[in-house]
């Protein structure tokens, strides 16, 4: 039987009747985005696995006692679990998520190879530094949508439903966050000039 070609909810009902094939192959079609969402909302790669493995096993926990219900929409379910263990971490933690400056892994680096001259290499990662640097600076709920929206590839309607807020709200967040940026950066502009 090729299961790369079911829905996840009969990949469910397989994993429900115990074949665990069900299971392993919505893992391996949705790992790389949740693991992705929780990475860049901790910035720390063994708390993200750490997240990653709990969210599963919270998963695994709810569909073998048959308590799960959301017909069609797995993966915006389980990356609501993932999204609400983050939030428990940063609660025991007393702390709100941060974007770090991690050296291992930069979620700038988009760029494709080509040939560039040292100055325009130089300015285009101080320019990458600055946007690092004002995305910290903007409000956590603006922060987390352009990171869920531009980093973890996710639609209005995931992060809605992630966030637990309207779509118009996650919308609005976006707009506030892309508007803050830009004017950030114009200020930045005029003290560089003066």
């Amino acid at each position: 039987m090729d299961f790369q070609l079911q829905s996840d909810q009969d990949l469910i009902h397989h994993y429900i009747s115990g074949d665990e094939a069900g299971l392993v192959e919505l893992i391996r079609r949705y790992q790389s985005k949740i693991y992705t969402s929780i990475y860049l909302l901790v910035k720390d790669e063994y708390l993200a696995e750490d997240i990653f493995q709990d969210t599963f096993i919270k998963v695994i926990n709810t569909l073998k006692a048959g308590k799960y219900n959301e017909e069609g929409k797995f993966l915006p379910w389980v990356t609501r679990i993932a999204h609400n263990l983050v939030i428990d971490h940063f609660r025991r933690e007393k702390r709100a998520p941060m974007i770090s400056n991690g050296d291992d892994f930069d979620i700038f680096e988009v760029i494709g190879n080509y040939d560039e001259s040292t100055e325009d290499r130089m300015v285009r990662e101080q320019t990458y530094k600055d946007l690092k640097t004002l995305i910290h600076l903007l409000p956590a709920e603006q922060k987390e949508v352009l990171i869920m929206r531009h980093f973890g590839d996710m639609s209005f309607k995931e992060i809605a439903d992630i966030t637990e807020v309207s779509i118009n709200t996650a919308l609005g967040r976006m707009r506030y966050a892309l508007n803050n940026l830009r004017k950030m950066m114009q200020s930045k502009e005029m003290s560089l000039k003066n």
